[in-house]
């Protein structure tokens, strides 16, 4: 399972960064002999398990079959996407994880509501159970197994009244751990047990070698599954895919904490963003991560390298999947096995052609303008609130080549022959992918792989230019206050999406000096290297917005209504501007918006939407996309 969720770090990197990486991502090897030796010590870990088995009369293989799917066995310093906690993933789940977390759900009056379910509080009920502090269960390893084995124990006394030592007998018991609800989920997450339990797993840890003995004889009870109640998910419809892709229909529990059940767009709501992410994870773990009760992190479609696709909820739902509500409410989520710092090895030629393949068919069905303030990497979606505008995510990174990616949609990034127009016109950013090379930092927190072991500097085709802050070569890098606080520059951390701008985004000119373009970026003037305009294209039949003036036009992370605009019984979002340093337009300043401005909405999960008189532009402020109220600005053509 993830450490933390995925996310950016504050450079230099820190922290460790986030992923959907599940239970099972870690290599743990089979060994079918361990059962026999018996003769290693057991290292503190291995005693934990026994100590806590022993003392709830759970058999130790069951114990450490569950805690290897949940989580592989990790005692991750912080909640995971599954929103639980250490090896047992005993979860407690809070508002506090909704509004940080994918929902990114701040200024929400239903935040409450969204979190009240048993099955996302299962640290709670250990806690009960075995008396230990809730605190304790969630940093104290021993403590966690001790809560996961009181918990096991519990179901199965519940189901069938007796502690047998047989791991079969405990299929039950396992299956309600999971808190799944649909039978086939709950199967495949017991069978992921007992593979464990039958084939031994070994995995070597700071305080020794972990090892789960095999157990060759060990096979789950499916007929026990009957006692539960589950329900069999309705797979009769099929996938919402071309007919040419290999995709698959498996729904998960749209339960609160991972979205919303909607009927978007019949209900008012439209869809008019497509958003590509990259899981952190393979599509195994992912797919675990996401199908997972409690889950504060979800999607529509997981797409593998083969292009092999499945799609987890409707596309008519709400996915938390880009850490703002507001975005979420209005797009349709396409997650990618992979790893955003080693992209290019994961976005494969078939991950393009499926992806392309399936945006055009979500954008016909639902409208979805082809361009790129529509079609988003997840690192082009701001934070909701001040909170957490620096630590939303930045996959798919600087090696996904958007240039390829709108040309396989039959729109491309940028139209037209190469150059840059005078201060006050608007240019595509549009470098050449595989000549546009460039050199980032890449430290292990930028890779959950597991592969980059140091911190070094790493040469790569890139969608993305630098933003400096003068015209020169070793100018420093355009500063955002707030993702670098107390810094005086950017970083060229691959991670750090701050300074950079990315293929296909339009901005419009400050200045232009020598091989250098100044444009208007993030409230600052900033430079990109573009000699004879060799990675820009002057674009026209835009519309350029500007502050109305004497003050600076606020910006927005979401497009709510006023809170006088919201009926009887339904208690208002928040919404207010962002007041970080430097989110704001500044007089004299202009930015590119590609769409009319649109009216602020809200839903509830009753079903019920909320309109709102004001009308607000989505424009590409930096190198994400950002809300401005039009009563805000002046808006004029580019031309």
């Amino acid at each position: 399972m993830t450490l933390y969720r995925r996310n950016s770090t504050r450079w230099p990197a820190s922290a460790v960064v986030g992923s959907v990486v599940a239970a099972g991502a870690l290599a743990l090897l089979p060994s079918a002999a361990q059962a026999q030796t018996g003769t290693s010590r057991p290292s503190g870990a291995q005693a934990d398990f026994a100590a806590a088995a022993a003392k709830y009369d759970v058999p130790v293989s069951v114990l450490m079959g569950v805690t290897r799917e949940e989580s592989g066995w990790q005692s991750h310093p912080g909640y995971s996407d599954k929103g639980g906690y250490g090896p047992g993933n005993l979860t407690d789940v809070t508002t506090d994880m909704l509004v940080d977390g994918a929902a990114g759900a701040g200024g929400r009056s239903d935040l409450s509501a969204l979190v009240n379910r048993p099955g996302m509080h299962t640290l709670r009920t250990a806690s009960k159970l075995t008396g230990i502090p809730a605190a304790r269960l969630r940093t104290d390893r021993g403590a966690n197994l001790e809560g996961t084995a009181a918990l096991l124990a519990s179901y199965q006394k519940t189901l069938t009244g007796s502690l047998p030592q047989n791991p079969s007998e405990w299929t039950a018991a396992v299956a309600e751990y999971s808190h799944l609800t649909d039978k086939k989920a709950a199967t495949r997450y017991v069978d992921g047990v007992f593979r464990a339990i039958a084939s031994g797993a070994e995995q070597q840890t700071a305080q020794g070698t972990l090892r789960l003995a095999a157990d060759q004889g060990a096979r789950p009870d499916l007929s026990q599954l009957d006692e539960l109640k589950l329900t069999s998910a309705d797979t009769t419809t099929g996938a919402e895919c071309p007919a040419t892709m290999d995709c698959a229909y498996a729904p998960v529990a749209v339960t609160g904490s991972n979205g919303q059940v909607s009927n978007r767009p019949a209900n008012g709501i439209q869809i008019d963003r497509i958003v590509i992410h990259t899981a952190e994870g393979t599509f195994a773990s992912a797919l675990s991560t996401l199908s997972a009760p409690g889950a504060v992190v979800s999607a529509h479609y997981l797409m593998d390298t083969d292009g092999s696709t499945t799609q987890l909820m409707p596309a008519e739902d709400i996915a938390y999947a880009v850490g703002n509500y507001h975005y979420n409410l209005h797009s349709v989520s396409i997650e990618h096995a992979g790893f955003t710092a080693q992209g290019a090895q994961w976005y494969t030629d078939a991950t393009y052609q499926q992806t392309a393949e399936l945006v055009k068919y979500l954008a016909q069905r639902y409208d979805v303008p082809l361009d790129r303030q529509h079609i988003l990497g997840h690192d082009n979606v701001p934070g909701s609130l001040d909170s957490n505008l620096a630590k939303q995510h930045w996959d798919p990174g600087t090696a996904w080549d958007w240039n390829r990616f709108m040309r396989l949609l039959g729109a491309p990034a940028a139209k037209g022959p190469h150059g840059v127009g005078p201060a006050g016109s608007v240019v595509t950013i549009a470098p050449g992918f595989e000549r546009n090379t460039q050199s980032y930092t890449v430290c292990p927190a930028d890779d959950p792989s597991g592969v980059t072991t140091a911190c070094g500097e790493v040469a790569q085709p890139s969608n993305s230019l630098f933003v400096r802050q003068a015209p020169a070569a070793d100018a420093p890098l355009l500063l955002d206050p707030d993702v670098h606080p107390g810094l005086t520059a950017g970083t060229d951390q691959i991670s750090d999406w701050s300074d950079r701008v990315q293929a296909g985004q339009q901005f419009v000119v400050a200045d232009r000096q020598g091989d250098w373009t100044a444009i208007w970026y993030d409230g600052q003037e900033g430079w990109i290297y573009n000699p004879c305009g060799r990675n820009t294209v002057p674009t026209t039949g835009v519309t350029v917005i500007s502050a109305v003036g004497p003050d600076a036009a606020p910006l927005y992370g979401q497009a709510y209504p006023a809170a006088s605009e919201y009926p009887a019984g339904l208690s208002p979002s928040r919404q207010v501007a962002l007041t970080a340093p430097g989110y704001r337009i500044p007089v004299g300043q202009a930015y590119v918006v590609d769409q009319p401005a649109a009216a602020a909405d809200d839903y509830f999960a009753s079903g019920a939407v909320v309109k709102g008189a004001q009308k607000y532009y989505q424009a590409q402020f930096n190198n994400r996309t950002i809300y401005v109220n039009a009563a805000d600005v002046t808006a004029t053509e580019a031309r």
